[in-house]
């Protein structure tokens, strides 16, 4: 294997998940590649072993005293203007682009990578069409040292639904809520669990957004639970449900549906952008959309800017709770998804790096 350097963030949300991964997949295989970090490194989310945080602590090193601008980089991070800088001549950036309208401004950032990758078909393929031609598509993998089905029952006698991820206008989280409210609403048979959250509002504002979700209503079958801290504590969330809600407008991949699908949960999910890469009619109960609207929220997509325009995908609340029953059927039959339990071998962060290699030694 040709040498390269990697550039990533290590934290606990999503690009640093996924880069812990791949690190932790190019540790097991032996190799000790230059490591440049982006913004503050925080692995507390991680259960680690005293050598992988050395070797991570060596890549860091080896950045700082060895490293040639010569030596091409893998960057995984957003595709803004941090990504048109490089510690080198030759950068490929790994991008999870969720939206349908680059800006010209992203376009040119695309067209200065030695390699633009993407984590769905879905954005290789508007990239294509806005004539970048060097677009490659690796998809992501089950995160086998974090999550592990538990032989555990949690709640025992309901049907747990869950829904994750941060609040925003792109996954729905209102729409969602209130429509599950509607059909499952202070029903005991039920139970809706929300580990959701947003680190860039104020909790009250936060507050106020649930309380308008519920429209001024009590509910005992619905429960907020935040973020997760600890990837420990989020694997005993995804395993305490039997349903994940995956409905956003727009996926870079989906990672806490993905997870609890892999997992053996039943998912309700979007047939639509990343999530096409690995939910199907076999796995999932897939709802068709109804349409696209406009991505803008006035906080992560703001209309006119240099960055992230575009439109999310719409879908029907009454397919939705279509799909929702017709999941309730499937658990019932089945507890286990086994067909869900096939992404852990079909999607692997082996098979990520083999491609992200190839890519790098081409």
């Amino acid at each position: 294997m040709s040498e390269f350097a990697l550039h990533l963030p290590l934290n606990g949300v999503s690009f640093g998940q996924v880069s812990t991964a791949l690190l932790r997949e190019f540790h097991q295989r032996g190799v000790q590649p230059s490591l440049f970090t982006i913004g503050q490194s925080d692995l507390s989310a991680q259960e680690t072993t005293p050598d992988f945080n050395k070797w991570v602590e060596s890549g860091i090193k080896k950045s700082f005293e060895h490293y040639d601008r010569n030596t091409p980089i893998f960057k995984l991070w957003h595709l803004n203007h941090e990504s048109l800088t490089s510690y080198a001549k030759e950068q490929s950036l790994f991008t999870f682009y969720e939206l349908d309208y680059p800006t010209s401004i992203e376009i040119n950032i695309a067209k200065n990578q030695k390699n633009l990758l993407v984590s769905s078909q879905y954005t290789k393929k508007i990239f294509e069409d806005y004539g970048i031609e060097n677009c490659k598509y690796i998809p992501l993998g089950f995160d086998k040292y974090n999550f592990h089905v538990k032989d555990q029952e949690y709640l025992k006698g309901k049907i747990v639904f869950n829904l994750t991820g941060k609040l925003e206008k792109r996954k729905h989280h209102k729409k969602i809520i209130r429509a599950w409210l509607k059909k499952y609403g202070n029903q005991t048979d039920y139970v809706l669990q929300c580990a959701i959250g947003n680190p860039f509002i104020k909790e009250e504002d936060f507050k106020a957004r649930i309380a308008d979700i519920l429209e001024g209503k009590n509910y005992f079958n619905v429960n907020f639970l935040g973020m997760m801290q600890k990837n420990s504590l989020y694997n005993d969330f995804l395993n305490s449900g039997n349903i994940i809600i995956g409905m956003s407008g727009a996926e870079g991949w989906g990672l806490p549906e993905f997870q609890s699908v892999a997992l053996g949960k039943q998912g309700v999910i979007l047939n639509e952008t990343a999530y096409k890469e690995w939910a199907n009619e076999k796995n999932c109960v897939l709802v068709e959309s109804n349409g696209k609207e406009e991505a803008a929220d006035g906080m992560f997509f703001k209309k006119g800017g240099a960055f992230n325009q575009g439109n999310i995908y719409t879908f029907d609340e009454e397919a939705f709770i279509e799909g929702c029953e017709k999941a309730i059927e499937r658990h019932k039959q089945n507890p286990i998804n086994t067909e869900g339990l096939k992404l852990q071998d079909d999607f692997s962060y082996s098979k990520t790096v083999d491609a992200i290699t190839e890519v790098m030694n081409a």
